[in-house]
């Protein structure tokens, strides 16, 4: 029964991260990366001050209900689910936040673009997660 409930919680929570990173992808970077560079900081600035409650909400949810997943006794499909969250915030950790933190001080084109092609990886592993995550939840 819990394995079930674990199960439940990562189709929905993968649900979750998957809108919030078509919104980052489809609308808010795009947006981003059109700010001409005398007023980057600024809006950088702002955009920084806005998304980091989302992306600790987002990534503070699903970071527990994959532990939940992985103590309940995951099947393949639920290990698949649980290595593309873990793919999604390892990206986050280890080339979008540094990438954010030089943008925050100054507009720099390759940057940006390392940022946009570190997103893109962030939502092909969300996809992933929701499909395996719905795929489990299927099966149980």
């Amino acid at each position: 029964m819990d394995h079930d409930w674990a199960t439940l919680a990562l189709a929905v929570t993968t649900g979750v991260h998957l809108g919030f990173q078509l919104v980052v992808s489809g609308l808010v970077y795009p947006t981003l990366a059109e700010v001409p560079a005398a007023s980057w900081r600024e809006q950088h600035d702002r955009h920084s001050s806005r998304i980091t409650p989302l992306v600790v909400g987002v990534y503070g949810t699903l970071a527990p209900v994959c532990g939940w997943v992985l103590a309940a006794g995951p099947d393949g499909l639920e290990i698949a689910a649980v290595a593309a969250c873990a793919l999604a915030g390892g990206v986050t950790a280890a080339a979008a936040a540094p990438a954010h933190r030089r943008l925050g001080r100054r507009h720099d084109p390759a940057v940006l673009r390392r940022l946009l092609r570190a997103d893109r990886l962030r939502l092909l592993a969300a996809v992933v997660a929701l499909v395996c995550a719905v795929a489990a939840a299927g099966r149980s």
